[in-house]
């Protein structure tokens, strides 16, 4: 099967990106009207309910919008009773009509055209069906009789209104009579109303988000028989959308079942977009050619582990996550041998929420293996790893070729991992060069070690502990009885395995988490009433970028008032080109995504960072650079905080070392001496 860079319309049943999207949107729906019909005063959340469905309309194709209408429907009966069901069936019609007409480049005459039709005919439908249900219908019609009389009856207790209810009493007797003329006509009424409202409302929203690209879908080919392996590429090229040059050309590659193979480069030397393509996604140029489908996802098809594993998490328990998305006819997994051989041995009952980064990495790769796939694509998935774990997941991988005929693709920046790679596929500025792995090694330049000279204490952390789902049948201990002061200027450097409580820590110190026990103070005052007066770079990073464009979220991270040059001096001090200014964000790669976080942080001027595994995903000349970064805003007295599991070059920094683990500190030193 040869998939060209032609662009092949939609067809067939609903695939993956528009079932989650149907499901995600059909749930926030039916929680607004829940919220709208059982709380006072929350009635507008109603009306809001209508956003979710016109997304889904205007995003993808009408089947997806009558599959999130029914679910949500359902769910909303079965949740709330026959109002609440009503309501979002409501929300679901009114909003699917206004989103499909923005998607076919409609005006307001067009959806009142399409709703004049609808209308009448949902309007016939009802009366139809309350021709056929006789009980329903006599039902109905002494509900509405007993309204009308208590209409009458509420008007007639102010004299003045006493005609007002004598009207109503009258025509009661006509309504009843041509029933199927009030139901039919207020229903369409109702429609054509409703319709015009949710225009009014829901244009400006669906008109800014049609603005927004949407990512194209990877090509898996759910009807084609499932054979990823052999691939060839030919002259391939790839150019996002926007974009003024291609993150990849003229690409030739060819892989066979049961190959290792890494590839490496700079950071957007165009790696992760290779792996896309890999996966699925159709190239721009040039040509792939597979015997089957990709079967992303599939039982025997290709397996994706990603830079950030918790976007690919779905189960809330460990043991879940693994067999999650597995059909029936899948031969089932031994879990629990999964869990031991990515090293998460007795933990299929930890909740997934409770995992730290490296684990869910661990986690993502054994929900990989259970589908026992043709092809296994890593993309840096030993990033949030620590040496010890990293060396044996590689270890791991590299089995995989030789055990289970599969064939594997790494994307890594650590010269220790192509080591066992059977080729090594080098690109440079979206091309394939010839491989040198000179570049994989970092400089010697940053080998200044910082001293500490202030005595000013600004971040207290006394006998903190903390822990999650307390007093649940999952509560975990993440931290116990931790005590750190940071002074100004002072650079320290937290190490610890996976699980050892590091990205715990971090988020009491920029006062997002509070401690279950215990005291997280800066300059004498609670953390948690100082939000944002600590800059912390999360570990994954794409969680921590908000806006579009990477010049909008610098500036929105540095505060109102931003301008460009702030923004451009940013980009400077971080490395990063300032042509990727107007680029969006999901276009980045990993580590492009680090810089950018760690940009907007420096464009604040904060007095303390805390930076939890600033390096994972960062080329070694990247590494350079960043640490080369932090080591000048130490100098400037900014006070640095690393939480990392990579050490190399880390001296230049950190003059002070603290060791975690299992939720303790087991030493605390300043250049081999005990610190107090």
């Amino acid at each position: 099967m040869t998939v060209s860079a032609a662009h092949r319309p939609e067809s067939g049943p609903l695939g993956p990106q528009e079932l989650a999207t149907a499901a995600v949107m059909s749930s926030f729906t039916v929680a607004l009207t829940v919220i709208g019909v059982l709380v006072p005063m929350a009635a507008i959340l109603q009306v809001v309910a209508a956003i979710p469905m016109s997304v889904v309309a205007l995003r993808y194709r009408t089947r997806a919008l009558v599959t999130s209408a029914v679910a949500g429907t359902l769910v909303g009966f079965v949740a709330a009773g026959t109002q609440t069901a009503m309501t979002v069936a409501s929300a679901a019609l009114l909003g699917g009509l206004v989103g499909r007409a923005k998607r076919r480049k409609q005006g307001l005459f067009g959806v009142l055209v399409t709703s004049a039709v609808v209308g009448p005919v949902l309007g016939a439908l009802a009366v139809l069906l309350l021709l056929i249900l006789v009980p329903l219908r006599q039902l109905f019609l002494e509900t509405l009789r007993n309204t009308i009389e208590g209409i009458s009856r509420l008007f007639e207790r102010a004299s003045a209104l006493q005609g007002v209810a004598d009207v109503i009493r009258s025509s009661s007797t006509a309504v009843l009579d041509n029933w199927w003329w009030w139901v039919g006509g207020s229903i369409a009424f109702g429609i054509v109303t409703g319709t015009l409202f949710a225009w009014l409302i829901l244009t400006a929203i669906l008109d800014r988000l049609s603005a927004i690209p949407t990512p194209e879908p990877f090509v898996s080919g759910t009807d084609d028989e499932i054979a990823p392996l052999p691939v060839t590429l030919t002259a391939v090229g790839y150019r996002y959308p926007g974009s003024r040059s291609a993150a990849l050309s003229s690409i030739d590659l060819h892989i066979e079942p049961g190959e290792f193979v890494a590839i490496v480069g700079h950071n957007g030397s165009g790696k992760s977009t290779l792996t896309r393509i890999l996966a699925g996604r159709e190239p721009s140029e040039g040509a792939v050619t597979r015997p089957g489908s990709t079967g992303l996802g599939r039982y025997g098809g290709t397996a994706v582990v990603l830079q950030r594993p918790e976007s690919q998490i779905l189960g809330t328990r460990v043991a879940d996550d693994v067999v999650w998305g597995l059909t029936p006819g899948d031969s089932r997994p031994d879990v629990d041998a999964l869990l031991d051989e990515v090293g998460l041995s007795g933990m299929g009952a930890r909740d997934t929420a409770s995992l730290s980064g490296g684990e869910m990495q661990r986690l993502a790769v054994a929900a990989a293996l259970a589908r026992r796939p043709a092809l296994l694509i890593a993309d840096e998935a030993t990033a949030m790893i620590d040496a010890s774990g990293r060396e044996h997941l590689v270890s791991l991988l590299a089995a995989l070729p030789r055990r289970h005929g599969m064939s594997v693709v790494l994307v890594t920046h650590h010269v220790s991992e192509t080591v066992a790679a059977d080729r090594v596929v080098h690109l440079h500025e979206g091309m394939q060069v010839e491989h040198d792995t000179l570049w994989m090694q970092t400089r010697t330049g940053n080998t200044a070690v910082l001293h500490d000279n202030s005595s000013q204490r600004l971040l207290e952390i006394r006998d903190v502990r903390h822990i999650y789902n307390r007093r649940t049948p999952w509560a975990q201990s993440a931290l116990n009885g931790v005590d750190i002061t940071v002074k100004r200027g002072e650079g320290v450097l937290v190490l610890g395995g996976n699980g050892s409580g590091k990205s715990t820590l971090a988020w009491i110190m920029a006062g997002l988490t509070g401690p279950t026990t215990g005291i997280a103070q800066l300059d004498g005052k609670a953390m948690t009433s100082r939000v944002g007066d600590v800059g912390l770079a999360f570990q994954h990073s794409r969680l921590q970028l908000q806006r579009r464009t990477v010049s909008e979220d610098i500036a929105a991270a540095a505060g109102p008032e931003t301008g460009s040059a702030t923004v451009s001096a940013a980009m400077d001090a971080v490395g990063l080109d300032r042509s990727l200014a107007a680029r969006d964000v999901d276009s980045l790669s990993g580590g492009q995504m680090r810089r950018v976080v760690l940009a907007g942080l420096i464009a604040r001027r904060p007095r303390i960072l805390v930076l939890d595994e600033p390096l994972a995903g960062l080329d070694p000349p990247g590494r350079d650079d960043i640490i080369g970064v932090l080591a000048g805003l130490r100098e400037r007295g900014v006070s640095i905080v690393v939480i990392s599991h990579d050490v190399d070059g880390m001296d230049a920094v950190c003059s002070r070392t603290i060791t975690m683990a299992d939720g303790h500190i087991v030493s605390d030193s300043i250049h081999g001496s005990v610190h107090s």
